[in-house]
């Protein structure tokens, strides 16, 4: 199936989606950081608790990782999480004299790449949220969802790694549609192309996709 299809009937089924890119490039990587191994809903009181009881990333990355770990326990791997999330802000601060990713934002996508996956920890999928939802640059994000669905639509070979579908998708989806192909590729995969009992019968992508079960 070719990349433009889905992205036109996915679009159909879901609604143009505006691409919003305004979020704070940092509170987007902590998130992403605090997302990795447990719900949506888990890892959002943990950065709302994070927020609340530092107040600033400067203050967070001066606190002892057993504090940090304190703050966001609620979502899971705390000691794992805090040591990162201090290590990375450490980096940040130190090669940028503050706290800020904003100067990513006329960078070109490479570059900005390149600096996020070079802090501690973070790899493909963390930089490509940075880059999609903070800075406006159109890397796709490959998820479980979007990794499953890509897959089962024949988008991607059934034994690649996340990180080889990234550079996949990369290279198929337009830029200006990388943003609504992978907010709608979670959508879908979320309501119909689930990953136990997928709901094949409600799928619009059915009659072209080689995985369907009708």
């Amino acid at each position: 199936m070719a990349v433009g299809q889905v992205i036109e009937l996915l679009e159909k089924e879901y609604g143009v989606r505006e691409w919003h890119a305004d979020e704070d490039a940092v509170d987007v990587l902590i998130g992403t950081i605090l997302s990795q191994n447990t719900s949506d809903s888990n890892s959002h009181r943990a950065f709302a608790a994070l927020k609340s009881h530092f107040g600033s990333w400067e203050a967070v990355a001066a606190a002892p990782a057993d504090q940090i770990a304190q703050a966001i326990k609620c979502g899971g791997l705390a000691q794992i999480k805090a040591t990162r999330i201090k290590q990375v802000l450490h980096q940040i601060q130190k090669e940028q004299g503050n706290i800020t990713l904003d100067f990513l934002k006329s960078k070109s996508m490479l570059e900005a790449e390149d600096f996020l996956m070079r802090l501690p920890g973070v790899g493909h999928k963390t930089a490509a949220c940075v880059l999609l939802f903070a800075l406006r640059k159109p890397s796709i994000p490959v998820d479980t969802h979007v990794f499953r669905v890509a897959k089962r639509l024949g988008l991607v070979d059934s034994n690649v790694s996340p990180e080889k579908a990234h550079e996949l998708l990369q290279e198929q989806v337009p830029p200006a549609k990388a943003y609504q192909f992978h907010v709608h590729l979670i959508e879908h995969g979320r309501k119909v192309c689930r990953a136990r009992q997928p709901r094949c019968h409600k799928c619009i992508l059915s009659v072209p996709c080689p995985s369907s079960l009708y």
